[in-house]
């Protein structure tokens, strides 16, 4: 296989140039930090229904060539602890297998409900309801039963935990602004205000410390549904993390709003589901349908994005191959996708870092013809770049701090699965300004190095102690209120282990 990666040589200010500069300017302001990247465990993706380990063995932990950290379990609706009992062709066991090998890895695990028991609910069943019918009972959670739901979500806590496996977190529901004739449940957004300001409480925090609470996942992260939730004290103290998909709206525009209150008070912001180029029919996706797949990712975290959890992980449009023919010989069961390497860039360097404000000479927009972000992470400034164009370009990129050595991990096609090695970027001294190549159609991450002796750090140095501090468990879970041993991380995104008495 020819390779397609050249050591590159970074110029400083000066130097010669034979393609159209970009500028970009990294500043020293830090925004969210990202908890990580993860994919959906779920029927259909995993047949058998979540026992087929072999997709989370390839995607996730530091030891995979991905390194994804979240993974997202149905609660199925009717199931309720009975091994012998199940609503369809699962239930909560089927996630078990695949749940307890991420949590060896590091990783974080949290369940969604399509829908709560058909008991609890105005139609008497599981499913939404018919869409197709307009006399048809909308499937809601009963009024009579808004004190069932949170010990129902208790028992799911119990019962995974009986079977090995911790959960880190369980939403309210799966788009509850999306009436359906599969599995689901209807609620308005004051629906959800009523049902987390009541009886919130009583989800069991004390038996299972350090579960969190994900606010209702709507369609499209409408500012509808996240607001009123924001708005409301009780309902703020209850919610940790504040969570949408993406279907129909751009990241950059409704989840950037949706985002505001949240960081306002300093919850997460997940993006828990969304497929990309899942409607492409007898084919994988070509490389510019991977280049947009990227874009997605870089906007997502340009909206203040903490966490991103992609849908299906096994599907031809997604990142382990089903072993279907008639999407081509690429697609081997159980073989790693190029979309897997595309997300492995996002996963593998920028989960732990915190997001520095960056601009560009060029207009940043929805499948914009470039598009980069920034993060630092303990001694090292992360840069990624995207240029989905067939013109290469310099990128002169001016830092926060003078670095002194970088390396160039660089994606320019499908066939990049065996390529993914991060080559040396020279840097003879320390400079805050350095001019790297942005290949025409490629994916790339640059990183670099601080030089911690530089004069040029500014006044907020990285070692100032009374720089802004966070505290996260020791899975990467961001705390309000630090208990036992904790991660406590200094606004440049260095790390240390503290202790804090648990009472």
């Amino acid at each position: 296989m020819k390779k397609i990666f050249t050591t590159l040589l970074v110029l400083a200010a000066v130097g010669v140039s034979h393609a159209a500069t970009i500028k970009l300017t990294v500043k020293d302001t830090r925004c969210q930090t990202i908890t990580g990247f993860g994919a959906a465990c779920c029927d259909g993706a995993m047949c058998p229904y979540g026992t087929d380990t072999n997709p989370v063995r390839l995607l996730y932990g530091p030891q995979s060539k991905i390194g994804l950290n979240i993974m997202r379990m149905e609660i199925s609706p009717s199931f309720k602890g009975d091994d012998n009992a199940s609503w369809s062709t699962y239930n909560w066991q089927g996630c078990v297998p695949s749940a307890k090998i991420v949590k060896q890895r590091g990783g974080i695990v949290f369940g969604t409900p399509w829908s709560p028991p058909g008991e609890y609910k105005t139609n008497g069943k599981a499913q939404g309801g018919n869409t197709e019918d307009a006399n048809a009972v909308r499937g809601k959670l009963r009024t009579d039963c808004y004190d069932k739901f949170f010990p129902w979500l208790n028992s799911y806590l119990k019962y995974m935990k009986s079977k090995g496996v911790t959960v880190d977190a369980v939403s309210i529901q799966n788009e509850p602004d999306w009436w359906v004739n599969y599995s689901g449940c209807l609620y308005d957004p004051q629906d959800l205000v009523k049902l987390v300001k009541n009886y919130a409480y009583m989800l069991d925090r004390e038996t299972y410390p350090g579960v969190k609470l994900i606010s209702g996942e709507s369609l499209g992260f409408t500012q509808n549904y996240t607001d009123p939730l924001m708005q409301d004290p009780t309902c703020r103290e209850q919610i940790d993390i504040v969570a949408g998909h993406i279907y129909g709206h751009a990241p950059l525009d409704y989840m950037k709003k949706s985002a505001v209150l949240p960081a306002k008070y300093g919850k997460e912001v997940w993006m828990t589901e969304h497929s990309s180029t899942d409607n492409i029919g007898n084919r994988l996706p070509n490389w510019h349908e991977q280049l947009l797949f990227a874009e997605e990712l870089n906007e997502c975290m340009m909206s203040g994005c903490t966490g991103y959890i992609y849908w299906y992980m096994r599907a031809h449009w997604a990142f382990v191959g089903t072993g279907e023919t008639k999407y081509g010989t690429a697609n081997k069961k159980n073989t790693l996708l190029p979309r897997a390497y595309v997300m492995s860039h996002f996963a593998k360097h920028v989960t732990g870092s915190t997001r520095l404000e960056s601009s560009a000479n060029v207009t940043v927009k929805t499948e914009a013809p470039y598009e980069f972000s920034a993060y630092i992470k303990g001694d090292s400034i992360i840069v990624m770049g995207i240029d989905t164009t067939k013109t290469e370009f310099d990128l002169k990129i001016s830092l926060p701090y003078k670095v002194k050595s970088g390396q160039h991990l660089l994606s320019t096609g499908n066939d990049m699965r065996e390529l993914l090695q991060l080559q040396p970027i020279e840097i003879s001294e320390p400079v805050d300004v350095v001019t790297v190549s942005l290949p025409a159609r490629s994916l790339n991450t640059y990183i670099f190095m601080i030089d911690r002796g530089s004069t040029a750090i500014k006044e907020q140095s990285l070692t100032d102690s009374s720089a802004p501090k966070t505290y996260y468990d020791l899975h990467g879970r961001r705390l309000d209120h630090p208990k036992g041993l904790c991660i406590e991380r200094s606004a440049d995104g260095s790390a240390k282990k503290v202790a804090f008495p648990t009472e």
